[in-house]
């Protein structure tokens, strides 16, 4: 995937923009993964129910870091191991990945989201203070639902 830069996009719509960054089949997901259930290494990205191919896996990764929505380090436990965490531009990326789950939870009768009524619930209530929350959590290392990682 190529870098995508302002002199680089189809046109300079702000819509546009987040299409040309995120809008592709697994952006979306990656980052869900981080938040959600803490993944931070492309072994745990390729675990994902969706079944990312692992060069599909390995071309968004370098792509989100190239738009600085990813920062890549060593992992402190495993040298050889990489993990992924989301940068500022990234976490401001929280509200639209919450507001994706209110437009699921309200569309998708199957939707996972469907059981956790109370977080949609509160979610739906105060968007903006849960965003906050979720992005204090997230920048001190932690995920919404660290029980559910694989």
């Amino acid at each position: 995937m190529k870098t995508t830069s302002k002199e680089d996009v189809r046109s300079h719509c702000a819509v546009n923009y987040g299409v040309e960054i995120f809008g592709d089949r697994w952006s979306l997901l990656i980052i869900r993964d981080i938040v959600f259930v803490g993944k931070k290494t492309y072994g745990e990205f390729l675990k994902s129910e969706e079944g990312i191919a692992t060069n599909v896996l390995a071309s968004r990764l370098a792509f989100l870091e190239e738009q600085g929505i990813l920062s890549r380090a060593p992992s402190p436990d495993d040298r050889r191991k990489d993990f992924y965490t989301l940068t500022e531009k990234g976490l401001d990326l929280i509200p639209v990945v919450l507001n994706i789950v209110l437009w699921s939870a309200k569309h998708d009768s199957k939707s996972y989201v469907r059981r956790c009524k109370e977080f949609v619930a509160r979610l739906n209530r105060n968007p903006m203070q849960v965003s906050e929350e979720v992005k204090a959590l997230i920048r001190n290392g932690g995920c919404m639902f660290p029980e559910s990682k694989e």
